[in-house]
């Protein structure tokens, strides 16, 4: 059975995958499987379903991608966000954030690293950076976790390294940020 790859951008979460599996569904178009930023389709579609399936994502915020580059930066986003949230395999966790992008996309993190920064405008580190601390902060509103046990649980060498860089991002303090709780948050696909 042939199968025909489209990438989405901004999936980032479980729901997108049901989201685009609904709007796949709801198309009548055949699919083998939906991945953070992929749609792997049972056969090629015509070019009027390729362009309702385009308008039906971008209703809800995703965007198919028509160049390779672009399918690069959004398979790069996504990797980060899996490893700054540690939803990877346990080999990968200690791995450091370059090896772990060159291993899985099979290019130089200098390359990648710099076709990141051309396009997206920042760095890969303050991308990974910046979605460490969306996830402190999730963890921080559940209050389930102390500051130690949410330091512990995204790789952080101590407490201090993990406030210290929070409040580089947030210019607040994780308890002061606890305080003011949810108005805070941004969605992943608006960092």
């Amino acid at each position: 059975m042939s199968s025909t790859l489209l990438l989405v951008k901004n999936m980032v979460c479980h729901r997108c995958v049901l989201a685009v599996e609904d709007i796949l569904n709801k198309a009548s178009v055949p699919f083998q499987k939906v991945l953070f930023g992929e749609i792997h389709l049972s056969d090629e579609i015509s070019a009027e379903q390729k362009e309702v399936l385009k308008e039906n994502l971008a209703s809800i915020g995703f965007e198919l991608i028509d160049n390779y580059l672009g399918g690069l930066i959004e398979k790069i986003k996504t990797l980060v966000i899996q490893k700054a949230r540690n939803e990877v395999p346990e080999k990968d966790r200690k791995l450091k954030l370059s090896n772990y992008l060159s291993d899985h996309l099979h290019h130089e993190y200098t390359y990648l690293s710099s076709l990141f920064s051309s396009i997206e405008g920042r760095t890969v580190e303050n991308f990974f950076i910046e979605q460490r601390i969306e996830k402190a902060k999730e963890l921080l509103i559940y209050g389930q976790a102390t500051l130690s046990e949410i330091a512990y649980e995204l790789d952080y060498s101590s407490v201090a390294h993990l406030s210290n860089q929070f409040k580089k991002v947030t210019g607040l303090t994780p308890s002061y940020f606890k305080t003011l709780g949810v108005s805070k948050r941004k969605s992943l696909d608006n960092i």
